[in-house]
Protein backbone atom coordinates (compact mmCIF):
# COMPACT_ATOMS: atom_id res chain seq x y z
CA UNK A 1 0.00 0.00 0.00
CA UNK A 2 1.34 3.43 -0.94
CA UNK A 3 2.20 5.60 2.04
CA UNK A 4 1.79 9.36 2.26
CA UNK A 5 5.02 11.16 1.37
CA UNK A 6 6.27 14.55 0.27
CA UNK A 7 8.02 12.98 -2.73
CA UNK A 8 8.01 9.58 -4.41
CA UNK A 9 10.50 7.33 -6.15
CA UNK A 10 9.02 6.70 -9.58
CA UNK A 11 10.04 4.10 -12.18
CA UNK A 12 9.15 4.26 -15.87
CA UNK A 13 9.36 0.86 -17.55
CA UNK A 14 9.67 1.23 -21.31
CA UNK A 15 11.19 4.67 -20.85
CA UNK A 16 12.62 4.97 -24.37
CA UNK A 17 9.41 4.11 -26.22
CA UNK A 18 6.96 6.67 -27.59
CA UNK A 19 4.63 6.44 -24.57
CA UNK A 20 7.46 6.09 -22.06
CA UNK A 21 9.08 9.28 -23.30
CA UNK A 22 5.71 11.02 -23.07
CA UNK A 23 5.22 9.75 -19.51
CA UNK A 24 8.52 11.33 -18.47
CA UNK A 25 7.55 14.62 -20.17
CA UNK A 26 4.15 14.64 -18.45
CA UNK A 27 5.70 13.94 -15.03
CA UNK A 28 7.92 16.97 -15.51
CA UNK A 29 5.24 19.25 -16.99
CA UNK A 30 2.77 18.51 -14.18
CA UNK A 31 5.44 18.86 -11.50
CA UNK A 32 4.69 15.40 -10.09
CA UNK A 33 6.48 15.06 -6.71
CA UNK A 34 9.33 12.87 -7.96
CA UNK A 35 12.15 12.34 -5.50
CA UNK A 36 14.01 10.10 -7.93
CA UNK A 37 13.16 8.92 -11.45
CA UNK A 38 14.37 5.49 -12.50
CA UNK A 39 13.98 4.74 -16.22
CA UNK A 40 14.04 1.11 -17.39
CA UNK A 41 14.08 -0.35 -20.90
CA UNK A 42 15.12 -3.43 -22.86
CA UNK A 43 18.67 -4.60 -23.50
CA UNK A 44 18.71 -2.58 -26.70
CA UNK A 45 18.18 0.74 -24.90
CA UNK A 46 19.81 0.08 -21.52
CA UNK A 47 22.75 2.38 -20.97
CA UNK A 48 21.33 5.24 -22.99
CA UNK A 49 20.41 8.48 -21.26
CA UNK A 50 17.15 10.40 -20.88
CA UNK A 51 16.70 13.94 -19.58
CA UNK A 52 14.47 14.79 -16.63
CA UNK A 53 14.37 18.18 -14.95
CA UNK A 54 17.65 19.20 -16.54
CA UNK A 55 19.53 16.06 -15.50
CA UNK A 56 20.73 13.15 -17.60
CA UNK A 57 19.65 9.80 -16.17
CA UNK A 58 20.99 6.44 -17.32
CA UNK A 59 18.38 3.96 -18.54
CA UNK A 60 18.66 0.67 -16.64
CA UNK A 61 17.86 -2.95 -17.40
CA UNK A 62 15.19 -4.61 -15.25
CA UNK A 63 16.37 -7.02 -12.55
CA UNK A 64 14.51 -8.95 -9.83
CA UNK A 65 15.41 -6.32 -7.24
CA UNK A 66 14.85 -3.27 -9.47
CA UNK A 67 11.64 -2.24 -7.70
CA UNK A 68 12.94 -2.31 -4.14
CA UNK A 69 12.20 1.07 -2.57
CA UNK A 70 10.19 2.32 -5.55
CA UNK A 71 6.76 3.76 -4.77
CA UNK A 72 5.09 3.98 -8.20
CA UNK A 73 5.99 2.31 -11.50
CA UNK A 74 4.53 3.48 -14.81
CA UNK A 75 4.68 0.59 -17.28
CA UNK A 76 4.59 0.96 -21.06
CA UNK A 77 6.66 -1.97 -22.26
CA UNK A 78 4.09 -4.30 -23.82
CA UNK A 79 1.88 -7.04 -22.44
CA UNK A 80 4.51 -9.76 -22.12
CA UNK A 81 6.85 -7.64 -20.00
CA UNK A 82 3.92 -6.38 -17.92
CA UNK A 83 2.74 -9.90 -17.18
CA UNK A 84 6.29 -10.80 -16.10
CA UNK A 85 7.36 -7.70 -14.18
CA UNK A 86 4.20 -6.06 -12.81
CA UNK A 87 3.69 -8.80 -10.18
CA UNK A 88 7.38 -8.53 -9.27
CA UNK A 89 6.97 -4.79 -8.73
CA UNK A 90 3.74 -5.23 -6.74
CA UNK A 91 5.38 -7.80 -4.46
CA UNK A 92 8.11 -5.22 -3.79
CA UNK A 93 5.50 -2.85 -2.39
CA UNK A 94 5.35 -0.71 -5.53
CA UNK A 95 2.06 0.34 -7.16
CA UNK A 96 2.09 -0.41 -10.88
CA UNK A 97 0.12 1.67 -13.38
CA UNK A 98 0.23 -0.45 -16.50
CA UNK A 99 -0.41 0.82 -20.03
CA UNK A 100 -0.56 -2.59 -21.74
CA UNK A 101 -3.60 -4.81 -22.26
CA UNK A 102 -2.21 -7.47 -19.90
CA UNK A 103 -4.29 -6.64 -16.82
CA UNK A 104 -7.20 -4.58 -18.13
CA UNK A 105 -9.86 -7.26 -17.96
CA UNK A 106 -8.58 -8.95 -14.80
CA UNK A 107 -11.47 -8.65 -12.31
CA UNK A 108 -8.96 -7.99 -9.50
CA UNK A 109 -7.39 -5.03 -11.32
CA UNK A 110 -9.14 -1.65 -11.57
CA UNK A 111 -9.30 -0.15 -15.08
CA UNK A 112 -9.32 3.60 -14.59
CA UNK A 113 -9.98 6.89 -16.32
CA UNK A 114 -9.70 9.36 -13.41
CA UNK A 115 -12.48 11.67 -14.61
CA UNK A 116 -14.83 8.70 -15.09
CA UNK A 117 -14.28 6.12 -12.33
CA UNK A 118 -11.71 7.45 -9.81
CA UNK A 119 -13.31 5.50 -6.98
CA UNK A 120 -12.03 2.24 -8.51
CA UNK A 121 -8.43 3.23 -7.73
CA UNK A 122 -9.01 2.47 -4.04
CA UNK A 123 -9.56 -1.24 -4.63
CA UNK A 124 -6.19 -1.87 -6.28
CA UNK A 125 -3.99 -4.74 -5.06
CA UNK A 126 -0.74 -3.37 -6.40
CA UNK A 127 -1.68 -3.06 -10.09
CA UNK A 128 -3.90 -0.48 -11.81
CA UNK A 129 -4.60 -0.77 -15.53
CA UNK A 130 -4.55 2.13 -17.97
CA UNK A 131 -7.25 1.59 -20.64
CA UNK A 132 -6.77 1.39 -24.38
CA UNK A 133 -6.13 4.80 -25.95
CA UNK A 134 -9.24 4.72 -28.13
CA UNK A 135 -11.40 3.59 -25.21
CA UNK A 136 -10.21 6.41 -22.95
CA UNK A 137 -11.32 9.24 -25.20
CA UNK A 138 -14.64 7.58 -25.95
CA UNK A 139 -15.63 6.88 -22.33
CA UNK A 140 -14.80 10.49 -21.44
CA UNK A 141 -17.65 11.48 -23.77
CA UNK A 142 -19.94 8.60 -22.81
CA UNK A 143 -19.82 9.09 -19.04
CA UNK A 144 -21.87 12.32 -18.74
CA UNK A 145 -24.34 11.06 -21.35
CA UNK A 146 -24.77 7.72 -19.57
CA UNK A 147 -25.31 9.46 -16.22
CA UNK A 148 -27.94 11.77 -17.70
CA UNK A 149 -29.86 9.53 -20.08
CA UNK A 150 -28.62 5.94 -19.86
CA UNK A 151 -26.76 4.48 -22.85
CA UNK A 152 -28.27 1.49 -24.64
CA UNK A 153 -25.89 1.10 -27.57
CA UNK A 154 -22.68 2.57 -28.99
CA UNK A 155 -21.41 2.27 -32.56
CA UNK A 156 -17.86 3.55 -33.00
CA UNK A 157 -15.48 3.78 -35.93
CA UNK A 158 -11.96 4.90 -35.07
CA UNK A 159 -9.35 6.66 -37.19
CA UNK A 160 -6.16 5.89 -35.31
CA UNK A 161 -2.72 7.41 -35.85
CA UNK A 162 0.43 5.36 -36.36
CA UNK A 163 1.94 6.54 -33.09
CA UNK A 164 -0.47 4.12 -31.42
CA UNK A 165 1.75 1.35 -32.78
CA UNK A 166 5.00 2.99 -31.67
CA UNK A 167 8.17 4.58 -32.96
CA UNK A 168 8.77 2.05 -35.71
CA UNK A 169 5.36 2.81 -37.20
CA UNK A 170 6.02 6.56 -37.11
CA UNK A 171 9.29 5.95 -38.94
CA UNK A 172 7.57 3.67 -41.46
CA UNK A 173 4.90 6.26 -42.34
CA UNK A 174 7.57 8.94 -42.76
CA UNK A 175 9.77 6.72 -44.93
CA UNK A 176 6.90 5.44 -47.08
CA UNK A 177 5.63 8.96 -47.65
CA UNK A 178 9.11 10.18 -48.60
CA UNK A 179 9.67 7.19 -50.88
CA UNK A 180 6.35 7.63 -52.68
CA UNK A 181 6.92 11.35 -53.23
CA UNK A 182 10.38 10.49 -54.58
CA UNK A 183 8.95 7.78 -56.89
CA UNK A 184 10.71 4.98 -55.02
CA UNK A 185 9.21 1.61 -54.16
CA UNK A 186 7.55 1.26 -50.75
CA UNK A 187 8.56 -1.34 -48.15
CA UNK A 188 6.15 -2.61 -45.47
CA UNK A 189 7.56 -3.93 -42.20
CA UNK A 190 5.31 -2.73 -39.36
CA UNK A 191 1.95 -3.03 -41.12
CA UNK A 192 0.84 -5.74 -43.55
CA UNK A 193 0.06 -3.11 -46.19
CA UNK A 194 1.28 0.34 -47.15
CA UNK A 195 0.07 2.95 -44.66
CA UNK A 196 1.19 6.08 -46.53
CA UNK A 197 -1.74 7.56 -48.50
CA UNK A 198 -3.82 4.58 -47.41
CA UNK A 199 -6.35 3.43 -44.76
CA UNK A 200 -6.15 0.03 -43.08
CA UNK A 201 -9.30 -1.43 -41.44
CA UNK A 202 -7.09 -3.58 -39.27
CA UNK A 203 -5.65 -2.86 -35.82
CA UNK A 204 -4.23 -5.81 -33.82
CA UNK A 205 -4.95 -9.41 -34.77
CA UNK A 206 -8.27 -10.80 -36.01
CA UNK A 207 -10.41 -13.02 -33.79
CA UNK A 208 -12.75 -15.86 -34.67
CA UNK A 209 -15.77 -13.53 -34.54
CA UNK A 210 -14.35 -11.35 -37.34
CA UNK A 211 -13.50 -8.48 -35.02
CA UNK A 212 -9.95 -7.49 -34.12
CA UNK A 213 -8.54 -7.52 -30.60
CA UNK A 214 -8.52 -3.72 -30.66
CA UNK A 215 -12.24 -3.65 -31.44
CA UNK A 216 -13.10 -6.07 -28.66
CA UNK A 217 -10.94 -4.06 -26.24
CA UNK A 218 -13.24 -1.11 -26.85
CA UNK A 219 -16.31 -3.27 -26.26
CA UNK A 220 -15.15 -4.92 -23.04
CA UNK A 221 -13.22 -2.00 -21.53
CA UNK A 222 -16.10 0.43 -22.03
CA UNK A 223 -18.44 -1.79 -20.04
CA UNK A 224 -15.91 -2.31 -17.26
CA UNK A 225 -15.01 1.37 -16.87
CA UNK A 226 -18.65 2.51 -16.90
CA UNK A 227 -19.63 -0.41 -14.65
CA UNK A 228 -22.50 -1.48 -16.87
CA UNK A 229 -22.45 -4.76 -18.82
CA UNK A 230 -25.82 -3.99 -20.39
CA UNK A 231 -24.33 -1.37 -22.74
CA UNK A 232 -24.06 -2.80 -26.24
CA UNK A 233 -20.94 -1.69 -28.10
CA UNK A 234 -19.74 -2.45 -31.61
CA UNK A 235 -16.49 -1.10 -33.01
CA UNK A 236 -14.53 -0.87 -36.24
CA UNK A 237 -10.95 0.29 -35.68
CA UNK A 238 -9.01 1.81 -38.57
CA UNK A 239 -5.38 2.87 -38.97
CA UNK A 240 -4.89 6.11 -40.90
CA UNK A 241 -1.75 7.89 -42.19
CA UNK A 242 -1.66 10.43 -39.36
CA UNK A 243 1.34 10.68 -37.03
CA UNK A 244 -0.42 11.64 -33.81
CA UNK A 245 -4.00 11.79 -32.40
CA UNK A 246 -6.86 9.37 -32.74
CA UNK A 247 -10.25 10.43 -34.09
CA UNK A 248 -13.55 8.62 -33.61
CA UNK A 249 -17.01 8.75 -35.11
CA UNK A 250 -19.33 7.72 -32.27
CA UNK A 251 -23.06 7.02 -32.44
CA UNK A 252 -24.88 6.68 -29.11
CA UNK A 253 -28.41 5.42 -28.52
CA UNK A 254 -29.83 6.48 -25.16
CA UNK A 255 -32.75 5.41 -22.98
CA UNK A 256 -34.00 8.99 -22.64
CA UNK A 257 -34.17 11.67 -25.30
CA UNK A 258 -31.32 14.19 -25.39
CA UNK A 259 -31.19 17.11 -27.80
CA UNK A 260 -27.85 18.04 -29.35
CA UNK A 261 -27.69 21.19 -27.20
CA UNK A 262 -28.28 19.07 -24.08
CA UNK A 263 -25.34 16.87 -25.03
CA UNK A 264 -23.09 19.85 -25.71
CA UNK A 265 -23.92 21.26 -22.28
CA UNK A 266 -23.24 17.93 -20.56
CA UNK A 267 -19.92 17.54 -22.34
CA UNK A 268 -18.83 21.14 -21.73
CA UNK A 269 -19.37 20.71 -17.99
CA UNK A 270 -17.34 17.50 -17.81
CA UNK A 271 -13.68 17.81 -16.71
CA UNK A 272 -11.11 17.21 -19.42
CA UNK A 273 -13.47 17.80 -22.36
CA UNK A 274 -13.47 20.71 -24.79
CA UNK A 275 -16.54 21.16 -26.97
CA UNK A 276 -15.23 22.48 -30.28
CA UNK A 277 -18.36 22.54 -32.35
CA UNK A 278 -19.34 25.24 -34.86
CA UNK A 279 -19.47 23.42 -38.20
CA UNK A 280 -21.03 26.41 -39.96
CA UNK A 281 -17.67 28.12 -39.37
CA UNK A 282 -15.69 24.96 -40.23
CA UNK A 283 -14.90 24.50 -36.53
CA UNK A 284 -14.52 20.88 -35.44
CA UNK A 285 -11.67 18.89 -33.86
CA UNK A 286 -8.73 17.96 -36.09
CA UNK A 287 -5.69 15.84 -35.20
CA UNK A 288 -3.29 18.57 -36.34
CA UNK A 289 -4.85 20.97 -33.83
CA UNK A 290 -5.30 18.54 -30.92
CA UNK A 291 -1.78 17.02 -31.03
CA UNK A 292 0.07 17.90 -27.83
CA UNK A 293 -3.09 18.87 -25.96
CA UNK A 294 -4.35 17.16 -22.79
CA UNK A 295 -8.10 17.51 -23.31
CA UNK A 296 -10.51 15.39 -25.33
CA UNK A 297 -12.04 17.53 -28.09
CA UNK A 298 -15.58 16.89 -29.29
CA UNK A 299 -17.50 18.34 -32.22
CA UNK A 300 -20.07 17.49 -34.93
CA UNK A 301 -22.61 16.83 -32.15
CA UNK A 302 -25.96 16.17 -33.79
CA UNK A 303 -29.08 14.11 -33.34
CA UNK A 304 -29.30 10.82 -35.20
CA UNK A 305 -32.42 11.21 -37.31
CA UNK A 306 -32.63 7.46 -38.03
CA UNK A 307 -33.59 6.50 -34.46
CA UNK A 308 -35.67 8.06 -31.69
CA UNK A 309 -32.94 8.67 -29.11
CA UNK A 310 -29.63 8.94 -30.92
CA UNK A 311 -26.61 11.25 -30.92
CA UNK A 312 -23.61 11.42 -33.26
CA UNK A 313 -20.25 12.86 -32.18
CA UNK A 314 -16.74 13.34 -33.54
CA UNK A 315 -14.06 12.84 -30.86
CA UNK A 316 -10.34 13.64 -31.17
CA UNK A 317 -7.62 13.22 -28.55
CA UNK A 318 -3.85 12.92 -28.42
CA UNK A 319 -3.34 9.18 -28.05
CA UNK A 320 0.11 9.59 -26.49
CA UNK A 321 -1.15 12.01 -23.84
CA UNK A 322 -4.74 11.48 -22.63
CA UNK A 323 -4.79 8.18 -24.46
CA UNK A 324 -1.76 6.88 -22.55
CA UNK A 325 0.86 8.90 -20.64
CA UNK A 326 -1.32 11.65 -19.21
CA UNK A 327 -4.02 9.24 -18.04
CA UNK A 328 -1.38 7.12 -16.28
CA UNK A 329 0.10 10.15 -14.51
CA UNK A 330 -3.40 11.37 -13.56
CA UNK A 331 -4.01 7.96 -11.96
CA UNK A 332 -0.75 8.39 -10.02
CA UNK A 333 -1.86 11.87 -8.92
CA UNK A 334 -5.16 10.49 -7.60
CA UNK A 335 -3.28 7.66 -5.95
CA UNK A 336 -1.02 9.95 -3.90
CA UNK A 337 -3.96 12.17 -2.93
CA UNK A 338 -5.69 9.23 -1.29
CA UNK A 339 -2.50 7.72 0.21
Amino acid sequence: MLGKKEQYRVAVVGATGAVGEEMISVLEERNFPVEELLPFASERSAGTRIEFRGRDIVVQLLEEDSFEGIDIALFSAGGERSRTWAPVAARSGCVVIDNSSAWRMDPEVPLVVPEVNPEDIKRHKGIIANPNCSTIQMVMALKPIHDAAGIKRVVVTTFQSVSGTGKKAIDELLKQTTDMLSFRSVECEVYPHQIAFNVLPHIDSFLDNGYTKEEMKMVNETRKILGDDSIRVTATTVRVPVFRCHAESVNVETEKKLAADDVRALLAAFPGIVVFDAPEKNIYPLPVDVAGKDEVYIGRVREDESIENGINMWIVADNLRKGAALNAVQIAERLIKTA
